[in-house]
């Protein structure tokens, strides 16, 4: 017998006394496996479990949680609801003939989940026998169990196990939760747990409704019970990315994505298995419309591609890939930046193997409307038969050409002719486009209306090369001038503030000397002052 207790996404009701049937005699045995209610553990911060089911559904299954030190969950051991739980349930299994229940606690470190406790009563033997009863292979079994022939037992009770996704939904996590423990124990789980994963993916009949979290739960525990540099779980991952594909639940695994770097570090994956595994998420972004995540991916999938292997940089998987990219690049509304998929080896090949979509490309670059206009022309119907939207291509090309017109522009200020000039636009629609290239952050300024002219307050440069350098020197030269100019105009100032004060003291001396008053400089010149006006005052009296 064994059984699992977790605490994660899932509904669980709370804590009473488990329930066990006990039978003799039935044609379908009960589970191998089954749930002890879960102890206050701590809330789940980082699984890659889904949504839980309903607590109005049938009892659901137990949600599980990865593997971990025990130094780093004392609680588990000084919880006192926890030993409770632990000691009726031992209780109960006695009183039923049964012998108190062996605790096996794996002892890795899951990033995906908070810890789990899985907890097994009986030998390999007597769970494998039971196990292949419940899958009705036990006759086969039995004998190998018998020759200690464990390996090939396990073999027919794998091969069998796509018998678990019809059984009732209430046993459903407690058998699957059996079976990955039989594998898990065998000398090489990687023989069986491409099936055991395999089985998940495909429908789980008996529960149309909550089948997608009763399979992902399965999935989680398999990778969360696995050690944490076991390279295994690399294809278990591979298994779950597959499988949220099937069921278009990307934005559950978008939030684990960022752990992909460390668990390369930790299984050590070489980089064409990180590039297949960066496809994989890249492909289920764009099917789950995510068109952002899907690019970032699929940039992350070429940067893997080794730049001084000129054969992997031209072959055939590389420019596939490259193109994708590169449609996807020039197709996106919200795109703007093409460096960093220009600096990529790969892409720069496809001068070689696809020279139009490399000259279109490097039109988004760094080019205007006119250059695109013109490569239209060349390639007549070439856009057309590639089905890409003329459409939005011109668009944005409107909205590029007007960044690089603003950053092209000494003065800070674009007459509106000038706009509709280089946009091939009515005037009247110059402020619309104004306010799109806004928008897209491509620019920042405002409209005179007044003066039929757009003031750039910040620009954005579509790259920066010797040009741009050199714009932005004749900028800084600019700069300088009117620094220095404005020096000019306040050191004039202050000379005349200071000529003026000049003259208006020796208007004040002159006065004081037709008066016959002599006035000095500093205190001299104020105590004689204040000496004349008091023998003034003396004379009045």
């Amino acid at each position: 017998m064994a059984s699992g207790a977790g605490h994660g996404n899932s509904v669980v009701a709370a804590v009473k006394e488990p329930k066990f049937e006990v039978t003799v005699k039935v044609k379908k045995p009960k589970p191998p496996v089954r749930t002890l209610p879960p102890g206050p553990l701590s809330p789940l911060k980082d699984t890659v479990s889904p949504p839980a089911i309903p607590r109005d559904s049938t009892s659901g299954p137990p949600s599980f949680h990865s593997p971990s030190r025990l130094s780093d969950h004392p609680e588990y051991f000084s919880n006192s609801n926890v030993e409770a739980v632990l000691n009726g349930a031992s209780a109960l299994l006695c009183s039923l003939g049964t012998r108190p229940p062996t605790v096996v606690i794996a002892t890795a470190t899951a990033i995906m989940a908070a810890p789990q406790l899985i907890f097994v009563d009986g030998s390999f033997v007597e769970l494998a026998q039971e196990m292949a009863d419940y899958v009705q292979v036990g006759e086969q079994v039995k004998p190998l169990l018998e020759k200690e022939q464990r390996e090939e037992a396990l073999q027919i009770i794998v091969k069998a196990s796509i018998f678990l996704n019809s059984v009732p939904e209430k046993e459903f996590t407690s058998a699957y939760n059996l079976l990955i423990h039989l594998v898990l124990q065998s000398k090489d789980p990687k023989k069986y747990l491409p099936v055991v994963c395999g089985n998940l993916l495909k429908p789980i009949t008996s529960s149309p409704t909550h089948g997608f979290t009763l399979a992902s739960n399965a999935l989680s525990t398999v990778f969360n019970l696995l050690d944490k540099s076991n390279p295994l779980r690399y294809n278990v991952l591979m298994q779950i990315i597959r499988f949220i594909r099937q069921h278009g639940q990307f934005e559950l695994l978008k939030p684990r994505l960022k752990n992909l770097d460390l668990w390369f570090e930790e299984w050590e994956t070489d980089e064409e298995d990180q590039r297949k595994l960066y496809v994989d998420v890249s492909d289920a972004a764009g099917e789950a419309g995510d068109e952002e995540e899907s690019y970032r991916f699929l940039l992350k999938a070429l940067g893997t591609i080794d730049r001084d292997d000129q054969d992997e940089v031209t072959s055939e998987e590389a420019q596939k890939l490259s193109l994708k990219a590169a449609r996807m690049a020039i197709s996106s509304p919200a795109r703007f930046d093409f460096q960093d998929l220009r600096a990529l080896p790969s892409v720069q090949a496809l001068n070689d193997s696809h020279p139009v979509y490399a000259q279109l490309l490097d039109i988004f670059t760094e080019q205007d409307l006119e250059d695109y206009n013109d490569f239209r022309e060349e390639h007549e119907g070439w856009i057309e038969k590639e089905k890409l939207d003329h459409e939005k291509l011109q668009r944005k090309m409107r909205l590029l050409t007007f960044a690089s017109l603003a950053a092209s522009t000494p003065n800070r200020e674009i007459p509106y002719q000038n706009i509709a000039h280089a946009l091939q636009i009515p005037s009247e629609e110059v402020e619309m486009w104004t306010i799109d290239v806004i928008r897209a952050k491509l620019v920042e300024g405002r409209l005179s209306q007044k003066q039929k002219v757009f003031l750039v307050h910040r620009t954005t440069y579509r790259v920066f090369g010797e040009k741009q350098w050199r714009e932005l020197g004749t900028r800084v030269d600019q700069f300088k001038n009117v620094l220095d100019r404005l020096i000019t105009v306040v050191r004039k100032s202050q000379a005349d503030v200071d000529a003026q004060k000049e003259r208006e003291q020796q208007e004040i001396d002159r006065k004081l000397a037709s008066a016959g008053i002599s006035i000095g400089t500093g205190g001299e010149g104020r105590r004689r002052l204040q000496l004349t006006q008091k023998q003034r005052n003396d004379n009045d009296d």
